[in-house]
């Protein structure tokens, strides 16, 4: 779950996966570099793994993992300590999610929507599917960018009959003390993002 107070999390509705149409899973960034290892790793987001887990072996789920890769000197790292380079264990899923990887993407940026990958999937894929769920880290970087940039994408088609998930059990942010709070992050990161019409649930149940 992420870091929030339990009556936050508590106001979202609570969806079944008989409810979920046409489905697929987006796993962002659960790599060794943003949970166990390396300047940007926060291991406290490994709670959110068997969440996780439990909606990916879903037989009615097809999933993607999305991954930071990174050549040396990108121009991301202007903005952020060096991460996830290419070659370096900090680019692998991690263990505990490791047996349910079935397809990856690799992305050079913070947003999933400007990989090259996922434009090939908006041109070939997007069209078997309606609901997009998207799991994963950081709430308020990686997750909020591929969210809000996917559901202008689809206001901009006008796919009325498609929503963009995202489950409160499934996603989390990094904490820092008196720099990053994680509770006061998520919460701003999900609001916002159910403000502008994603639709947020506590948690997705069999």
């Amino acid at each position: 779950m992420a870091r929030v107070h339990k009556d936050f999390a508590h106001s979202y509705p609570t969806l079944s996966v008989s409810e979920l149409q046409k489905p697929i899973l987006f796993v962002i960034d659960m790599v060794n570099g943003f949970v166990k290892e390396g300047a940007l790793h926060d291991e406290d987001i490994n709670a959110i793994s068997e969440n996780i887990i439990a909606l990916v072996k879903n037989n009615e789920h097809r999933s993607v993992f999305v991954c930071d890769r990174h050549v040396e000197g990108t121009r991301e790292f202007l903005s952020y300590p060096a991460h996830c380079v290419i070659g370096s264990t900090e680019t692998e899923v991690i263990e505990e999610l490791q047996p349910y990887v079935y397809e990856v993407m690799y992305k050079n940026s913070t947003n999933t929507f400007t990989c090259l990958e996922f434009q090939e999937f908006l041109e070939t894929r997007i069209f078997d599917h309606q609901d997009i769920v998207i799991t994963g880290c950081c709430s308020d970087i990686c997750i909020l960018q591929f969210a809000l940039s996917l559901n202008a994408w689809l206001n901009e088609h006008n796919e009325e009959d498609k929503r963009v998930i995202v489950p409160i059990n499934c996603i989390d942010t990094y904490h820092i003390d008196g720099v990053h709070d994680a509770v006061e992050i998520n919460e701003f990161s999900i609001h916002n993002m159910a403000a502008n019409g994603i639709y947020v649930v506590e948690q997705i149940t069999e």
